[in-house]
């Protein structure tokens, strides 16, 4: 789902937002959450926050399965994954447009 957002300058610190959860994690995410009062720059901190725990999850969840070779398979998928979703939030959010990443769970909601 896609909801565009007009008349902001500030397009950049939104995918900013994406970058710092695709070098740091959650973490880069998370302070700039905290440290914006942009709504659209914490909402797609928020989107991006949300995604990085929901792929460590996956990823925890994967390390277990590779006991029995599932998990062997799953992890380079989800981190390619990852790295999909996360250049496609960053083309989006430098449209304006807050990209809501697939398979999401909603930790921070709006």
């Amino acid at each position: 789902m896609q909801d565009r957002h007009s008349g902001s300058n500030n397009n950049s610190m939104m995918a900013i937002a994406h970058i710092l959860g695709l070098l740091t994690g959650f973490i880069g995410p998370l302070v700039l959450y905290a440290a914006t009062q942009d709504p659209e720059v914490k909402r797609h901190a928020r989107l991006a926050f949300n995604w990085q725990i929901s792929l460590l999850i996956y990823l925890f969840v994967s390390l277990i399965l590779a006991f029995v070779l599932i998990g062997i398979i799953l992890i380079p998928i989800i981190l390619v994954m990852d790295l999909v979703f996360c250049i496609m939030a960053i083309v989006k959010a430098n449209e304006g447009i807050a990209w809501k990443y697939p398979l999401t769970i909603p930790f921070i909601k709006e």
